[in-house]
This record gives structure tokens, C-alpha cells and sequence, in this order.
């Protein structure tokens, strides 16, 4: 006698967002849609799914205890041996620093898929079934077992390193900063009360929300820079004080895609930062950085970790 095996079972992880939300009677959309309504239309004939309702929140009020949540959840879903691939169901406004956590935290081959939904299932043209669809292709696909966290968005298939939102208001939300590959990196410790800010820089700006940063009891500080990682003198004055008090300070840009260099001089330039002790986000943006960040501290990274994490290959 034969006996048939069972299919794939994929666990869907809910976490609020977009994709979850519903129009209330005030006109505004607040996440409302479990795991189950979410799946309720997606066509998975090759697999069996576990619905899990982790949470219902907007992507822009998660604190860095509400992306460890999300982590911990997928670690415990792989960890099952019979769950054969993890979906997780998340807003697009930290989706690429969610991601990114739980790439640096699991050691998994199985694949690992984020996606959501720029519009609700009640717009003209809601995008959300199709991403699910996507997103459950891509988690039975073979091809991605080891290749980490992915994010099946508006078409693409991109990983979390270096990933970006790109558009408020197209489909196909999500870039890749760089085609340069993927940093796999194992940071298990948790971030949660970890406080890492990003401080935004304008030309000619003063250092008065850096300074702010530091009274506050802040870890760790990234830079919102320049171009190509730049500032004011007064930023590059300032961040003498971070040095003296043992406070990394990472660098990224404004600027959505490219790598970053250090080169300019001019008293406020990535070259001054850099003589300072600043070290350049050659890829990741400010909010991967401030995760990659706040990662390599709660795993009490050196400042060569944190240099040689942030570097170009």
C-alpha cells in the first residue's frame, strides 16, 4: 500500500497594515482583517496554510519590540518541522526594516517571504490578492530555500538587504538600493528597548536634534545624509561628541539608491564625518541602518563589527 504525502504547509503570519485594513466611518483605514480573511480567496492548491494572528497594527507605530515580536514568530514557525515556508503579512511603511530584522536574526533555509498591500481589498484597484499569490509561488519555489528573507511586492522578487520603498502611491512599491549581493549576517539577540535614532540632516543645519539624541540616553545615532553621506560642520563638530561618549554614529543618505563613498572634505563633508569616527552605510538606508544598528549593539558588537557590517564588498 502507498501512502501519499502530505502537502507544504506554509504558516501565514498576520501583522495589521494595509493589506488588513478596512475603511471605518470616519474615512480613515485602520487595520481590522486576520489571517484567515486575508486568505480567504488565495488559491494555494500545492499547499496546505496556518493562519497565525500575531497582530493588527498600522506598519508606521511598530517600535522595535513589535518587529522582535514578528521576528520571534517566523523563528518559531521554521523552527516547526512541519511547516515548510513562512508568509508574513505586513505594511509597507516598515516592511523593509521589519524584514530586514528577521533576516539578521534567523538561521533558516526555509524560505521566509514578507509582502502587504499598498491599497485595501475595497479600492478601485486593490493589489493584495495578487501579492498573496506571489508571495505563496515564491515560498513553494525550491530555487528560494537559503537565499533569506525576500519580499514578493507589485511583480518583484527582491531581498531584504538593502530593500526600499520607492513610491506612496504605485503598486510596485519596493527597490533594491544596489544590485550588489545580499550581506548574510547571524545577529540573534534581541533589540527589543534598544533605542537607535535617525537624525535628519539639512544643508546647513545645526546639530541641535543630535544633541538631543544624545541627552536622551540614545545607543546608537544614523544620519539621514547627503548625497553621498554628507553634512554641516556643525554635524561633523557635533559628532566629535559622540565619539567622546562611546555612541556609534552611522551614516546613509537622503538619496534612494547608489552606493555611498566618503570622499567629500569641506569641514562637513562623509570625509570629515569619517575622520570623526563615523562610519558610512555604503548600501542600507537610514531605517535599515538604524535596524542593522541597533542589531549589532544588542549583540555587543565591536566598532570594527560595526564598520566591517556596514561596508561595501
Amino acid at each position: 500500500m502507498t501512502t501519499t504525502a502530505p502537502l507544504p504547509l506554509i504558516a501565514v503570519i498576520a501583522t495589521g497594515g494595509t493589506i488588513a485594513s478596512t475603511t471605518t466611518a470616519s474615512g480613515a483605514t485602520t487595520p481590522s482583517l486576520g489571517a484567515d480573511a486575508l486568505l480567504a480567496g488565495a488559491d494555494a492548491p500545492g499547499a496546505r496554510l496556518r493562519p497565525v494572528n500575531l497582530m493588527a497594527v498600522d506598519s508606521s507605530s511598530l517600535t522595535l519590540g513589535d518587529m522582535q515580536s514578528i521576528s520571534d514568530e517566523v523563528r518559531r514557525q521554521v523552527e516547526d518541522d512541519e511547516v515548510s515556508a513562512v508568509i508574513v503579512l505586513h505594511g509597507t511603511d516598515s516592511m523593509e526594516e521589519s524584514s530586514l530584522l528577521t533576516d539578521l536574526q534567523l538561521k533558516s533555509s526555509k524560505p521566509v517571504i514578507f509582502t502587504g498591500s499598498q491599497f485595501t481589498a475595497e479600492s478601485e484597484a486593490p493589489d493584495g490578492p495578487a501579492n498573496v499569490a506571489a508571495a505563496l509561488a515564491a515560498a513553494l519555489d525550491p530555487a528560494n530555500r537559503g537565499r533569506g528573507v525576500l519580499v514578493a511586492f507589485g511583480g518583484r522578487l527582491l531581498k531584504a538587504w538593502g530593500l526600499t520603498k520607492a513610491s506612496a502611491d504605485r503598486a510596485d512599491a519596493f527597490r533594491s538600493v544596489t544590485d550588489r549581493p545580499a550581506r548574510r549576517l547571524h545577529l540573534p539577540a534581541p533589540v527589543t528597548g534598544m533605542r537607535v535614532d535617525t537624525v535628519a540632516v539639512m544643508p546647513g543645519g545645526d546639530a541641535t536634534h543630535l544633541h538631543a539624541s544624545l541627552a536622551a540616553g540614545v545607543q546608537g545615532i544614523v544620519l539621514v545624509g547627503l548625497g553621498s553621506g554628507n553634512a554641516s560642520q556643525s554635524i561633523v563638530s557635533a559628532a566629535w561628541e559622540c565619539q567622546a561618549s562611546d555612541i556609534p554614529l552611522v551614516v546613509s543618505s537622503r538619496v534612494p539608491f547608489g552606493v555611498l563613498k566618503a570622499s567629500y572634505g569641506g569641514g562637513g563633508g562623509g570625509h570629515d564625518l569619517a575622520v570623526v569616527g563615523a562610519i558610512h552605510a555604503a548600501v542600507l538606508r537610514a531605517g535599515q541602518a538604524r535596524i542593522l544598528l541597533a542589531a549589532l549593539l544588542a549583540n555587543e558588537a565591536t566598532s570594527e563589527d560595526i564598520a566591517a557590517a556596514f561596508a561595501a564588498e
